[in-house]
């Protein structure tokens, strides 16, 4: 593993800042000299790196990117042990929230110490439900925790008009595993992990006080009850088409839809009006009505105690957190060993007080020509897509012009809100870490609730300000990147022009190519999931689509297990669109400049492929591929680099690649979309 000191001294020499000092090229350290840029450019653009630093133990991931998201916890550490050494902070603010809650959780002896005493009140009143009515009514009090079990209550703008906020059920955190097919498929890995899922949860009831006979048969009814959600529920890769997940109805169908749920009670209890609504998946709540008159009421008990303790366990002593770990992150995920308790508490923070915590990330580490420089950038890619779009042979004048209308209401949001939320009215003490995540939990639901019935509020954020991730929300016409992103090697002041748009250029290009990904493209300029294609146009665009299906499908992790195109289509069409109007958008901020000098030996261009390569260049423990062949829409980071580069003829012309190189695909095979 790396030295800590090591990656700090790579942060602040490549945000030194020095006046004068000469541009900085790509991290030619990184460079591995046994590899050929033309035969697998993600041993060489990033090789030598992961030589030298292997996956740490408590991490299922590791790159110059992973390594940077981990350091900005080290500096979100220093805010939060110098704010919560002061105990006098005034109530409310923002420094007795962060600080408290981090002190709470730091202090390990008094968490073991409660035990299962947190949640000991909630676990007996399950135990004592008597009648069908009752569970429904637990499954309202736990709603009220964010525990969506079995099904989930969401604040989203209308499909259909996405100014206005409706309520958008789904079904939420009722499977323990991470996919349907894990309870469906009969592959050998997935019937390992359906045994080893029970002997987790028998584990779970052991901990909670169950005799081990007890446990074991309880963790077997609760596989079962889930199988069944299962078998009802959408596959991956069918929910990721917009018009599958989309049933707006009136709360009276909602009610002939599941009758024996009683929605009028639910929906009072959570605030929210009784108005028209979408509905995920009507399959799965009609199960979930079946079960409601057919599942037993112990069934009912042990399912609703499971599903409570493993969204718990993480808050509770030191029995709970382990066990956790075990099944979810060392067996699912391959991880090594946990996290230190400082790094767990700093990650419950950010994800429970995360725009609190955020106000003190910024003033710290987003200086405003950082966010100056990112606004000029995306101002780039935007030109950049728009010139794509006028130039592309296979469209119609017509759909361009709903293209073009779309790409101009694209709203940008860097670093951070404009507006932080308010968490004032959240009770947080030194002294109940449990107690102060569940206040977080309500907090949040009755904010997200609140929004229901109500106009869409378009300074909402979806991530935190130290999050080192971006995103696009086809329904309100966002591309969000938060600070924790602009940071090396995605983002350096001091890099060459090149650099950046290799790096986080890419990423920018990225999200603005979501709003016309195959999800993307079914939402017109003012976020309505409506179709503003010809005929023609979008057979050709879905034709191109299944050229990087066909493309994913022969990537394999290990032999025999390879990706599934449909399911990371989107994120594909991204990144390959990404990279086309990236580079486009560098040579055209180079217009009027003239050319960027070649730095150690690599000429502009090859910056920008190497960039990419860098930023991207994940090494992933084999259990995590695993996973995110089944269950993740982003493709692996070997994947991401050598895909859409293999795809650019600029690319193949910049390192002089032969036509029958690796990493040129033919002519005749190559996938162009936008």
């Amino acid at each position: 593993m790396p030295s800590m000191r090591l990656i700090a001294a790579v942060f602040l020499v490549a945000n030194a800042g020095a006046v004068g000092a000469a541009p900085t090229g790509v991290y030619v350290e990184d460079i591995s000299t046994k590899a050929e840029p033309c035969t697998d450019f993600f041993e060489f653009a990033n090789g030598a790196w992961r030589e030298r630093n292997p996956i740490p133990d408590s991490m299922v991931r590791w790159s110059r990117r992973w390594a940077s998201g981990e350091l900005a916890k080290d500096q979100l550490k220093v805010i939060l042990d110098d704010i919560s050494a002061k105990a006098t902070w005034p109530q409310g603010s923002v420094e007795q929230l962060v600080g408290d809650h981090y002190a709470a959780c730091m202090d390990e002896g008094a968490v073991n110490a409660a035990g299962l005493k947190p949640i000991a009140p909630l676990l007996e009143e399950i135990q004592a439900l008597q009648d069908i009515q009752g569970v429904q009514r637990m499954m309202v009090r736990l709603f009220e925790l964010g525990l969506n079990d079995p099904i989930g209550l969401a604040a989203s703008p209308d499909n259909h008009q996405p100014s206005q906020v409706i309520a958008d059920l789904y079904a939420s955190g009722a499977l323990s595993l991470p996919d349907r097919d894990y309870y469906l498929k009969p592959d050998a890995r997935f019937a390992e992990a359906r045994e080893k899922l029970q002997q987790h949860v028998a584990a779970t009831f052991r901990l909670a006080g169950y005799t081990d006979k007890d446990a074991r048969s309880a963790a077997a009814l609760v596989f079962d009850q889930e199988k069944a959600l299962a078998e009802a529920s959408l596959a991956r890769v069918e929910r990721r088409d917009p018009k599958a997940i989309d049933h707006k109805m009136t709360f009276a169908e909602l009610q002939t839809l599941a009758p024996r749920f009683d929605w009028a009670a639910f929906f009072d209890a959570a605030g929210v009006p009784r108005a028209d609504l979408n509905v995920r998946e009507p399959k799965y709540l009609q199960e979930l009505n079946r079960q409601l008159a057919e599942v037993p009421l112990a069934t009912w008990r042990h399912y609703l105690a499971w599903h409570l303790l493993s969204e718990a366990s993480p808050a509770l002593s030191a029995p709970f957190v382990e066990e956790n770990f075990r099944f979810y992150s060392a067996y699912l995920g391959g991880t090594k060993e946990m996290k230190p308790r400082w790094k767990q508490c700093v990650e419950s923070t950010d994800e429970l007080l995360g725009e609190a915590l955020g106000r003190k990330y910024v003033e710290k580490h987003f200086p405003p020509q950082a966010k100056a420089r990112m606004q000029e950038m995306v101002k780039n890619l935007l030109l950049a897509m728009g010139d794509t779009i006028r130039e592309l042979s296979w469209m119609s004048d017509a759909t361009k012009a709903k293209a073009l209308e779309k790409l101009s209401t694209f709203n940008p949001k860097i670093g951070y809100p404009d507006k932080w939320k308010d968490y004032s009215g959240v009770r947080i003490r030194r002294d109940a870490y449990a107690e102060n995540v569940m206040a977080s939990l309500r907090f949040a639901v009755r904010d997200e609730r609140a929004r229901i019935g109500k106009p869409v509020d378009k300074g909402l954020w979806m991530m935190t300000p130290p999050t080192s991730n971006a995103y696009y929300n086809p329904l309100l016409q966002e591309i969000v990147f938060p600070a924790g992103i602009l940071q090396p090697p995605g983002f350096r002041m001091e890099s060459t022009d090149a650099v950046s748009y290799g790096a986080i250029g890419v990423v920018i290009g990225h999200e603005i190519s979501h709003g016309f990904d195959d999800q993307g493209a079914q939402f017109d300029a003012e976020g309505r999931l409506k179709n503003w294609w010809t005929d023609d146009d979008l057979k050709s665009f879905q034709a191109r689509g299944q050229c990087v299906v066909d493309q994913f499908e022969g990537y394999f992790v290990e032999p025999g297990l390879h990706h599934r195109g449909r399911l990371v289509l989107g994120e594909s069409i991204g990144d390959l669109a990404g990279a086309r109007i990236a580079f486009r958008a560098y040579l055209k901020s180079r217009e009027g400049k003239g050319p960027e000098p070649t730095v150690d030996g690599y000429t502009p261009e090859q910056q920008f492929f190497i960039a990419w390569g860098q930023f991207r260049g994940d090494a992933i423990r084999p259990e995590t591929q695993r996973l995110m062949i089944q269950n993740d829409p982003h493709p692996t980071g070997k994947f991401r680099v050598i895909g859409p580069l293999s795809n650019m003829p600029e690319f193949a012309r910049t390192f002089s690649c032969s036509a029958d190189a690796p990493m040129v695909r033919p002519a005749e095979k190559r996938c162009e979309v936008w």
